[in-house]
């Protein structure tokens, strides 16, 4: 077991399996430590006794869990301790005593457990317990439907039956699903106590009505699935043989019935093959897989109806295997639209592979604890191990094959994580820390929440011509380039200098703290430059006479910035906003302008030089553009846009 300090996994000699709960089955052995040295037979613990439950000492007798009896399959010693087989013992030893010609003829081994979503079920000889007995075990493993499908709450039964390949006798069963799993289990008791062949149970009348079987029993459907493995009707591969590497060199073949799921797998529409299949040749290997098992056997008959030799269809299929395709390095078998697709998730494709990096966001690069555990163990789950930053601030996980990508979305989900950030639409927003930046000017991280509340998560479903990529800066230090981005927020401080104040010193100490020097004394009073000075606000509190204590903290709001090919500068705003909810308007307003009035496939920056910076900034500080949201929003506009990231 692995993990520190919580559970993380099981190392087998097949690699890690992760797991948040592991289970140690360490077992029991009956209190019968007290018996030592009285000269009763025991193993490990348990008495061993006759069909009559006498023991080997005279008139000592033994009945239920400190009793070990037969298996009634085999002969050999079983020890099941379960109140069921206590009840009959201690009634057969009752009779005994009482002089009746009785005897036990042992138990087969059933059981049932419930777990939270999940039960279980078993009875008669494993397959590897059928092969140490000298049976020569044929099994099956069938993925059927507890009830009819279309009634409410239907679920599913995987069933797993062991016969004997020279008799056809029954010899075990074992059964998973979410239901009734107990009444599969006892058709199996009964089948395997009275030495039932396989032939016996085609035509069992069991009850049928919707709500609680299908027409054709969950049970009797398994035994013509091992029928027809044994006449030769369905050629196959059970999940252990798969895991064990049986179906190495097979094409797998996708028969899933609502279109391929399977990465990598060749689709074949069963409704459409009425001959020859392009691209299959007649004795190529080919593994068949669909959902439950079903279809991939229906498909196997019509191919072979074709002239095709070497078909194996999958037991269990996709629902009980996890089925992995061979891949030829640097060949791409994902559809190109099935790339186009998850890209669109937040999943990008790492060129020449069925890998893909898997993109998640982040709230301008603040993760919490947990999250960054959930992501490490996504990585090492479902990626190569490997996580990276983006310029965004967001995450990325590496190497994540086209068959996971939704598993390791639903894995995210769990903590609140999502995928995404890529396309036409508003992008997730970057900030800086301003919150410890010596310099800051505004809570930049709280901002930036709630932009990406409003924006990304507000506006998610909205085309946009082209990407729309927004930053939010604490100061005039720029530390995430708010002016390269289509939309940029600073922090400002604008100094207000009293005049009557000033002194007018030849040595002016304001001027010295101006990193960027937009003030100096002139006539004898100081003079800032405002096309120099960023507000910075480095000089307020500077001056001896405190001609500079007062100033005012707003935004100033840059557009049309960007990065890449073609480099632009973000222009800035002429007003400096002192109300936090006057910026977000603006910023609404910035993206319904670009909706509206930018074409499919430009940048913010290309809008805003082929509209004039003049039009665009008084559209902006108007409300025309927000009296006709609904009418922007709704507009059927950049179906495709121009983002290739």
């Amino acid at each position: 077991m692995t993990g520190d300090g919580r559970a993380e996994g099981v190392q087998t000699d097949k690699g890690l399996l992760p797991a948040d709960v592991v289970i140690l089955s360490i077992g029991i052995r009956p209190n019968t430590g007290f018996l030592q040295d009285t000269g009763i037979e025991m193993s490990k613990g348990a008495i061993l006794v006759d069909d009559k439950m006498a023991t080997n000492v005279a008139d000592i007798y033994a009945a239920g869990d400190c009793a070990m009896v037969k298996n009634r399959l085999t002969g050999e010693r079983q020890w099941s301790p379960m109140g069921s087989s206590a009840n009959m013992e201690g009634r057969t030893l009752a009779l005994a005593l009482g002089g009746r010609d009785v005897a036990y003829p042992g138990v087969l081994g059933t059981g049932v457990v419930k777990l939270p979503g999940l039960s279980g079920g078993r009875t008669g000889l494993s397959e590897e317990q059928a092969k140490a007995a000298g049976y020569d075990p044929v099994c099956v493993l069938a993925v059927t439907d507890d009830k009819a499908h279309y009634y409410p709450d239907s679920a599913w039964f995987a069933i797993k039956l062991v016969a004997d390949q020279a008799t056809h006798k029954l010899l075990g069963v074992q059964v998973l699903g979410p239901g009734a799993v107990d009444k599969v289990t006892d058709i199996g008791v009964m089948a395997v106590t009275f030495g039932a062949t396989l032939e016996q149970m085609t035509c069992l009348d069991l009850s049928y009505a919707p709500p609680f079987s299908t027409a054709i029993h969950p049970f009797v459907q398994a035994v013509h699935m091992l029928l027809n493995k044994i006449t030769g009707d369905m050629d196959s591969f059970t999940p252990a043989q798969y895991l064990a590497g049986a179906a190495e060199g097979y094409r797998v073949i996708d028969v899933n019935p609502m279109g391929p799921v399977i990465g990598g797998a060749t689709y074949v529409d069963l409704l459409k093959v009425k001959g020859e299949v392009p691209g299959l040749a007649k004795d190529e290997k080919l593994l068949l897989v669909c959902a439950k098992g079903k279809r991939a056997y229906l498909l196997q008959n019509r191919l072979r109806r074709y002239g095709y030799t070497n078909t194996k269809v999958l037991e269990g299929a996709s629902f009980f295997n996890v089925v992995k395709v061979e891949k030829k390095p640097g060949v791409v078998t994902v559809p190109a639209e099935e790339i186009t697709r998850v890209k669109a998730l937040g999943c990008l494709h790492n060129k020449g592979t069925d890998n893909f990096n898997v993109r998640v966001i982040t709230r301008n690069g603040k993760v919490t604890a947990a999250e960054h555990k959930k992501i490490a163990e996504a990585a090492e789950r479902f990626g190569n191990g490997d996580v990276v930053m983006t310029t965004r601030l967001t995450m990325e996980i590496v190497g994540v094959p086209f068959d996971q990508i939704e598993n390791i979305r639903a894995f995210l989900a769990e903590e609140g994580l999502e995928t995404g950030g890529t396309g036409s639409k508003v992008r997730p927003v970057v900030a800086c820390k301003g919150t410890t930046c010596q310099y800051g000017l505004l809570d930049s991280y709280d901002l930036s929440d709630k932009i990406h509340e409003r924006f990304f998560h507000g506006y998610a479903s909205v085309k946009l011509p082209h990407k729309f990529k927004i930053a939010v800066g604490g100061c005039p230090n720029n530390c995430v380039k708010p002016d390269l981005n289509d939309f940029g927020i600073v922090g400002q401080r604008v100094p207000v200098i009293d005049l009557e104040k000033c002194k007018g010193c030849r040595i002016c100490q304001v001027s010295l703290a101006c990193p960027v020097e937009a003030s100096q004394v002139v006539d004898g009073k100081l003079v800032i430059d405002p096309d120099k000075c960023n507000n910075c606000g480095r000089c307020v509190g500077k001056c001896p006479f405190k001609a500079s204590e007062e100033s005012a903290y707003g935004y100033r709001i840059y557009v049309g910035g960007r990065w890449g090919k073609r480099v632009a500068h973000g222009q800035k705003l002429d007003k400096i906003f002192l109300d936090e909810e006057e910026v977000l308007s603006v910023l609404e307003k910035a993206i319904l302008l670009f909706r509206e009035q930018g074409n499919t496939g430009e940048r913010f920056a290309d809008t805003i030089s082929r509209l004039g910076f003049e039009n665009v900034q008084a559209q902006l500080m108007a409300d025309d553009l927000l009296a006709r949201k609904e009418e922007i929003i709704g507009a059927k506009m950049h179906l495709h846009g121009g983002a290739t990231c």
